[in-house]
């Protein structure tokens, strides 16, 4: 069975090359770039993968996650958090409200793909506070 990575992103650009490099990899990638309906994608799309940009139109990342991991069934979902802005803050914020990993923009394919490959593989537990890069 296809691994489904969930891409929330609003850039084309990143969309586009997300998109590719995943799917040339095996996995199926679905696509949402509204921050207020993300988390309806996330529910209608089950992802094994979550791919989660901080700054969306109308809903932060932040906001997004912190909906998800109040729900049971996304307790324990991957999730990588993506941003241009990298700060400390940023970062232990992420961490604090169940980020699985957070990647500063920009970043290079291959550093998405073996993030989304060992998130795919562990059973980590959202709350562990993993904030790697």
């Amino acid at each position: 069975m296809t691994k489904q990575v969930l891409l929330i992103e609003d850039e084309p650009n990143i969309i586009e090359a997300v998109r590719y490099i995943l799917s040339r990899d095996g996995w199926t990638v679905h696509t949402h770039s509204n921050g207020a309906t993300a988390v309806d994608a996330v529910t209608r799309r089950k992802p094994d993968v979550l791919v989660l940009d901080v700054m969306l139109p109308d809903r932060s990342g932040y906001d997004i996650l912190t909906d998800l991991r109040a729900m049971p069934e996304f307790a324990g979902l991957p999730v990588l958090m993506l941003t241009a802005r990298g700060q400390k803050q940023d970062r232990e914020l992420a961490a604090r409200i169940g980020a699985s990993r957070f990647m500063t923009k920009p970043f290079s394919n291959s550093e998405v793909l073996e993030a989304v490959r060992m998130l795919a593989e562990a059973e980590v537990p959202p709350a562990a506070g993993r904030a790697a890069q």
